[in-house]
């Protein structure tokens, strides 16, 4: 008795879009300062009494909602670092180059920079693409027809 597995189809465009944005994604946050939240400093007169479970300040709210930001950003740099650091030497570079630096590469620079052939560029960064979004797991499905 053989198994058989039957995989779903993988919606090419909307993955490597998925991908692409998760990488734009991470160069926006590794470019931001983290304290973009400031407090308020507008007096506020309350009679009510402050809880001692819920931040009553602003200074409070701010100081809480930029740990908050700032965790949640580090989070998503970590988790995209580590699936970049999963692929092959040629394929971080690539995705390095093209996607993560500051100042942005085109495919033709890099290909030219790692002499490579244009085809085999292509060919490779079309399966480190899918390397990734399973690695992140961000893969887009193929809907099923004539559900």
């Amino acid at each position: 008795m053989q198994l058989q597995f039957n995989l779903p189809e993988i919606d090419r465009d909307r993955t490597k879009e998925a991908v692409e944005q998760a990488l734009e994604t991470y160069r926006l946050y590794s470019l931001q300062v983290s304290l973009d939240r400031l407090p308020s400093i507008t007096a506020c007169y309350s009679f009510t009494p402050p809880s001692p479970r819920l931040p009553s300040s602003s200074t409070e709210q701010a100081a809480i909602a930029n740990i908050d930001y700032e965790q949640a950003r580090l989070k998503y740099i970590n988790w995209i670092a580590n699936a970049v650091n999963r692929l092959s030497k040629t394929e971080r570079i690539i995705i390095y180059k093209r996607y993560l630096q500051d100042t942005e590469m085109f495919d033709y620079q890099i290909y030219a920079e790692l002499n490579m052939s244009e085809r085999n560029y292509y060919r490779l960064k079309a399966r480190l693409f899918y390397k990734l979004a399973f690695a992140l797991k961000i893969e887009v499905l193929k809907e099923a027809v004539g559900r």
